[in-house]
């Protein structure tokens, strides 16, 4: 006989909302595992003692985590989402009807907050990780991801000269999240394009995002040009657990940030004591080499390349005891004096340079002498820091740790951008996309710490208890034998 389903809507239900979540659903087992409690106090100097209620400083932090698990970057969406999700109300502490914050309260509690909440939940779940044994420190490999600003290139004007300081200085604030929407650009003139003049390119230096002041034009191998925040990220290589995020700004180099990737790295570990880290040739500085060596950590960072370790190639040798080059004809390069790099000046070049009385009469004058009549040769003062990097790097270890970078950190970069909210920054200013990195790097250690309670760890235990066993009953049946063998020789 065909069955045919009628539905009636009961009146009245008996309904428990822990009875319908399974034991081993994810959001009822990161409830057990995560304690936000800390925030009641931390977050106490956001708030008054009168008016009226906000939202509750776990549930909105709750709730940020549910958008980057979820892969949603929407306020509207992770409401609405929550609210049809019977395992996210639970993990909320919510029941059925009841009513969920509202959007824009989420927007505005974020602003409210400051970047150190952010920070101390990323800290408490790598504390976690760190307590479960499952990040050992070691070894970290760091490396870095253009992230796009939530600005258009459209939006971006020149940088005026004002003689009141303060002016400039208000227009920025004005613009920033933590303010009012700035009014919009004056109408273009006619013959430009986006009010752009087509003499004058857009550039950091004469020109910013009226949308996002913080964020910086930039581009490398691979993406267009755009405005950009740069995310610097660093992951234990024996687990693959994110250990340090932070967001700068596009066009920040990364040997310029790696001294102080290397002071939050370890304020993050905790007791845990970092001893390698890897990196590509982008972090490769005096500066960060130096960095490494002050904290005793040995690096493994190709050297940038421009770099030269040897001028034999070109006809000079270098004389180590007199600090000078050689050419092949004979002439003499002593060294002359220290210049600053044109485009940074923070970097120091030693200059090396010959007479013009030795050039003149050299037959390659004209293939290697100057328009003034004499070689100059430019050699960086941190030649010495680089020939020791130089030597990590092309041995036989530096060779499988260039390997393991790339096998590590790119990965988990792959996952934050396409999987946990990270493929575009969705709020403005440098300090809320800091918040932005931090969430999403929270929920990626989430994800895997899991993962880690569930099914490895209970795997890794089974081992390890068979081992001790075998070896319990190796050193018993020694025994007997040696027992058995005494016996018979006592006859």
């Amino acid at each position: 006989m065909k069955g045919k389903k009628t539905h009636q809507e009961k009146l009245f239900i008996q309904f428990q909302l822990s009875d319908y979540v399974p034991a081993d659903n994810f959001y009822r087992r990161l409830k057990s595992l995560l304690d936000l409690d800390f925030l009641y106090q931390s977050t106490l100097k956001h708030y008054g003692k009168e008016g009226q209620k906000s939202i509750d400083p776990v549930v909105f932090m709750k709730l940020m985590l549910v958008g980057y698990l979820e892969n949603i970057t929407s306020e509207r969406r992770i409401i609405a989402t929550a609210g049809m999700r019977m395992d996210i109300l639970y993990f909320l502490g919510y029941d059925l009807g009841e009513e969920l914050p509202w959007h824009s309260t989420l927007s505005r509690t974020r602003k409210l907050y400051g970047q150190e909440s952010f920070l101390a939940v990323f800290q408490q779940v790598l504390k976690l990780c760190i307590d479960k044994g499952l990040i050992s420190g070691k070894r970290q490999a760091v490396d870095s991801a253009l992230i796009p600003a939530n600005a258009s290139m459209h939006s971006m004007v020149e940088r005026l000269v004002m003689e009141d300081a303060s002016v400039f200085s208000r227009e920025l604030t004005q613009n920033s999240e933590d303010g009012p929407i700035a009014p919009p650009p004056e109408k273009p003139e006619e013959g430009s394009k986006g009010g752009q003049d087509k003499r004058a390119p857009r550039a950091n230096p004469t020109h910013y995002s009226l949308s996002d002041p913080d964020a910086r034009l930039t581009t490398k191998p691979g993406k267009p040009m755009n405005l950009y925040y740069r995310s610097q990220l660093s992951v234990d290589t024996a687990s693959h657990f994110i250990t340090y995020i932070q967001a700068f700004k596009g066009n920040e180099a990364d040997n310029d940030s790696l001294p102080v990737i290397l002071s939050r790295i370890a304020g993050n570990m905790g007791g845990n004591v970092v001893r390698e880290i890897l990196a590509d040739s982008g972090y490769s500085s005096g500066k960060a080499i130096r960095a490494l060596i002050a904290r005793d950590i040995e690096g493994y960072i190709p050297n940038p390349g421009n770099y030269k370790p040897s001028r034999e190639n070109e006809g000079f040798t270098y004389d180590a005891e007199n600090d000078r080059y050689t050419c092949v004809n004979g002439a003499k390069l002593p060294f002359k004096r220290i210049e600053a790099s044109y485009k940074n000046p923070a970097i120091l070049k030693k200059i090396y340079a010959s007479n013009t009385s030795e050039c003149k009469s050299c037959p390659f004058k004209h293939e290697c002498a100057n328009a003034k009549g004499y070689k100059k040769l430019v050699d960086t003062i941190d030649k010495e820091l680089y020939e020791y990097m130089r030597k990590r790097v092309e041995s036989a270890k530096g060779k499988r740790m260039k390997r393991l970078r790339s096998a590590t950190v790119e990965p988990v970069f792959g996952s934050l951008i396409n999987y946990t909210g990270l493929k575009r920054i969705n709020t403005k200013g440098l300090k809320q996309a800091n918040k932005c990195m931090l969430m999403a790097a929270t929920a990626y250690n989430l994800k895997k710490l899991l993962k880690y309670n569930f099914k490895p760890l209970k795997k890794a235990q089974t081992q390890l208890i068979n081992s001790l066993n075998s070896l319990a009953n190796n050193i018993v049946t020694q025994f007997k034998q040696q027992y058995d063998i005494s016996l018979l020789s006592s006859f």
